[in-house]
């Protein structure tokens, strides 16, 4: 297994980064939040894991062995692959992912696109137990103030809530750096996946 590599990043491509090790290119798949706070040139360390498919080898990247290791253990839940935890993991903070499966908070992990209540309860019932202690300390990471105000404006224009929440979790993983200057330019594109939905 790949655990972890570091070296400079050489390209940026739509899924992840190429970071070269030692002469080679290794595309690394990451969250948009790592990828984001990564730059051509940058000298990157990035804890890894390696999916081994009959076609395919894909090594996923991540900001620390916490993450990665939090990657590994949704995939060992039913149903779930790797493109599944790394949605999870783009939407949540590792911290957040272990307070809601071990307080049982379907409605954080329907949040991630993919997973509807039905998965959720799943995650919940075969994860509860093995995600560990969340500290006490740990605060659940804030959403964003332009998600609370782009969901409110799609509901305030007739959307149900069900269809407004999903459309922010996909923009919010197509816009990992948005911000409430950005909810004029999110709403018109909101309106727009909601439109084709209808």
């Amino acid at each position: 297994m790949i655990a972890s590599i570091a070296g400079t990043v050489t390209g940026l491509t739509r899924e992840g980064v190429v970071v070269r090790v030692g002469g080679v290119g290794l595309a690394v798949q990451t969250t948009p939040g790592t990828k984001a706070r990564l730059r051509l040139g940058d000298e990157a360390a990035l804890a890894t894991s390696l999916v081994v498919r009959e076609d395919s080898l894909t090594l996923y990247g991540f900001a620390d062995d916490d993450e990665r290791d939090l990657f590994e253990l949704l995939q060992s839940a039913t149903g779930v692959g790797p493109r599944l935890a790394q949605a999870v993991l783009t939407v949540h903070t590792p911290d957040t992912v272990r307070r809601a499966l071990s307080t049982e908070d379907l409605a954080a992990l329907t949040l991630v696109p993919g997973i509807g209540r039905k998965g959720a309860q799943r995650l919940v019932l075969e994860l509860k137990d093995k995600v560990g202690l969340v500290p006490a300390a740990v605060v659940p990471a804030a959403q964003p103030a332009w998600r609370e105000t782009l969901g409110a404006a799609l509901i305030g224009l007739g959307f149900p809530a069900s269809s407004a929440d999903d459309a922010v979790a996909q923009l919010a993983l197509a816009h990992p750096d948005a911000s409430d200057a950005d909810v004029p330019a999110l709403l018109r594109e909101a309106l727009g996946m909601l439109g084709r939905t209808r």
